[in-house]
């Protein structure tokens, strides 16, 4: 992974935001603090201007550059935090006049994601999103980036360092992708297998540090990082979720949206984000008491469109309502699906309505059924009782078993396709039956 200078724990900085005068910049500026402690600067200064369009040498103009540089000296800056993505020979060009690193958005995403990562793949994700945007940017100026090999018998055309570098950074950016291909392909292995059971798969989503991992928490008993930072949690984590009537599900913790993300680690992170468009419900959890909560909202729509999530069905969870004093809730459709539910991570509050609204979107994958199985098929018995699908047994005089279960499509194709399925018999229990049994 690219080395990080171990000062930058404590680095003076100074924000800089630019708006375009067409909207509030309280909001992306805040953001970008959070960004900043996240990653452990200590921020001594901030400035926020409005221009048009970006300057093409600098992003800024020429008399904010200058304003810039006076405060970087009286601050006794280290790093200037430009909180959009600028352009490498706008870093360049700001680098000699405030003589003093700079640093953009998506640069400084990337050193907390470098920061978080734990797992071994999303160490190499970041690492191949981090290189990406360094080959990008091999336009510094110092002389010997410029000057070509050479010597006896060696002289000619030759290969600049700059060229160097950019075949190397190649090279490891290759190697990267063939292994986080196998990973990739290790992945989803696992996922075939566990789409051969009727268990489903729902994965929590939403901006960052709107609570995913406290819910995840509170849900599963798990004890995955939650803290008050943008990205504490990068790799994704999987706990099984025990329902009242459904049995059980797979519940996923993934990494948290944010405006801009930079697509090279939507790219990086593709394998990982795969897990999120084979699920067969979101959790939208949303910060109730963000007043941009309706931008988040829309930030994370884009994200799920972009990685092909965007048709998988989607239950919103307005989270931290503890904060708010509002009433733990579930609100249905038309159809009396659940759409909306209000509840607290952290007090528990709302937890009840938010699993009977989970069962109730989940509903429509099962069926009833009655199944009869002999004693030669006995296999299939245990098998069913490991899916936790069995709402009611009875033995028969033959030693047999007769069974109530519900059984998604996909379990039930499985289950038929077992050799002893032949020796059973089954028939599907009509609806009002199904609810008198529940």
């Amino acid at each position: 992974m690219i080395e990080h200078s171990p000062s930058l724990d404590r680095e003076r900085t100074i924000l800089v935001h630019q708006g375009n005068g067409r909207g509030d910049d309280h909001e992306p500026l805040e953001e970008l603090r959070l960004l900043a402690s996240s990653a452990g600067a200590d921020i001594c200064d901030q400035i926020t201007t409005v221009r048009v369009s970006p300057h093409p040498a600098t992003y800024l103009g020429q008399g904010k550059v200058a304003e810039l540089g006076a405060m970087v000296a009286e601050r006794d800056a280290d790093l200037v935090l430009i909180n959009h993505p600028i352009s490498p020979t706008q870093e360049r060009n700001l680098e000699r006049e405030l003589k003093c690193r700079v640093l953009d958005r998506t640069g400084l995403i990337l050193d907390i994601f470098a920061q978080r990562a734990a797992s071994r793949e999303g160490q190499l994700q970041v690492e191949l999103a981090q290189l990406r945007h360094l080959s990008t940017r091999l336009v510094r100026g110092w002389s010997h980036l410029e000057r070509q090999k050479g010597g006896i018998g060696l002289r000619g055309p030759g290969e600049s360092q700059l060229e160097t570098d950019r075949r190397l950074i190649g090279q490891r950016i290759k190697s990267l992708r063939k292994r986080l291909e196998r990973m990739s392909a290790q992945r989803a292995l696992h996922r075939r297998a566990r789409n051969r059971t009727p268990v489903a798969t729902v994965c929590l989503v939403g901006y960052t540090n709107a609570g995913k991992s406290s819910l995840f928490n509170r849900l599963t008993g798990a004890r995955v990082q939650a803290a008050d930072q943008l990205f504490a949690t990068l790799d994704p984590t999987m706990r099984k979720l025990n329902m009242p009537r459904h049995g059980h599900v797979v519940l996923s913790d993934t990494v948290g949206f944010i405006r801009q993300l930079p697509h090279t680690l939507i790219k990086a992170f593709h394998s990982t984000l795969e897990e999120v468009s084979s699920s067969a419900l979101l959790l939208h959890v949303v910060d109730h008491n963000s007043p941009e909560r309706r931008d988040h909202i829309e930030q994370v729509a884009g994200v799920l469109e972009e990685i092909g999530a965007d048709h998988i069905p989607v239950l919103t969870v307005f989270n931290k309502i503890d904060l708010s004093g509002a009433t733990p809730r579930a609100e249905n459709d038309m159809d009396g699906n659940p759409q909306r539910v209000w509840v607290s991570a952290h007090s528990g509050r709302g937890i009840e309505e938010l699993l009977r609204a989970v069962e109730q979107r989940l509903e429509w994958r099962d069926s009833r059924y009655t199944i009869g199985i002999p004693p030669r098929a006995a296999r299939l018995r245990s098998v069913l009782f490991d899916w936790a699908v069995i709402h009611q047994e009875t033995t028969t005089a033959e030693g047999g078993w007769v069974l109530e279960v519900d059984l998604p499509q996909v379990a039930l194709g499985r289950l038929q396709s077992a050799p002893e399925f032949k020796f059973c018999t089954m028939s599907t229990v009509a609806p009002d039956a199904a609810s008198a049994l529940s």
